[in-house]
């Protein structure tokens, strides 16, 4: 992938103000479960920034409301809750998602940190972030399932930088038992007619691929 367009890539992240975030993309009272015999539905919570949110495109498209569709092919009892944020930090993650635990949540996945890396942040600072979020999600919910959605920075950022940005991902997910997504944008980033003409942002296309990456990971945790 060209350093230069995932430097762009993770700078939309970064500099959009268009947000998603917090809103549900399918109720998730449960309530027509009761009296039907069918188990209450639980709940996925997809915590992260505007690629999650969908920025740019229907939230029917974003990939969390594509992975809504897989579930509901397949008839299975889980509602997802979209609360992607455009420009979303994880230190900004940090406060946020107090307000989004006062709902259910069964299974978390997160998708954090990229802005972090572009502002050039120490990887320990926001890896102590992600895991204060991570510590957040489990006191509410100890039975959480959780994934991990990596990111990665362009060559450009410095080799040492680049190399522990992408580490820490994996170095959470394992230490959190949490299943784990190498690059959610892998067989997007980079490709012009998979992107927006921002070049930026995935096109309906592109996040099906996203769904796709995320789905392989989540689809076991069902």
């Amino acid at each position: 992938m060209s350093a230069i367009i995932l430097l762009s890539m993770i700078t939309a992240c970064g500099n959009n103000q268009h947000t998603a975030g917090g809103q549900e993309n399918a109720k998730t009272d449960g309530t027509a479960q009761a009296g039907t015999g069918r188990p209450e539905a639980q709940h996925i919570l997809f915590f992260g920034t505007s690629l999650t949110a969908g920025y740019g495109l229907d939230p029917e498209e974003a990939y969390p409301a594509i992975i809504q569709k897989k579930i509901d092919s397949l008839n299975l009892p889980y509602k997802v809750i979209n609360a992607g944020l455009s420009g979303e930090t994880s230190a900004a993650g940090k406060s946020r998602i107090d307000w989004l635990l006062k709902q259910p949540v069964d299974i978390f996945v997160l998708e954090l940190g990229a802005n972090d890396g572009l502002r050039g942040l120490s990887v320990a600072e926001t890896s102590a972030n992600l895991q204060a979020v991570i510590d957040k999600v489990k006191a509410r919910y100890p039975k959480v399932k959780m994934v991990m959605a990596g990111m990665q920075m362009p060559p450009n950022m410095g080799a040492s930088y680049t190399a522990d940005f992408k580490a820490l991902f994996s170095k959470l997910a394992q230490k959190n038992n949490m299943a784990y997504i190498p690059f959610l944008l892998e067989g997007v980033g980079g490709q012009a007619r998979l992107n927006q003409e921002d070049g930026i942002h995935p096109t309906a296309e592109g996040q099906k691929i996203l769904a796709e990456n995320v789905w392989a990971r989540l689809k076991p945790l069902l």
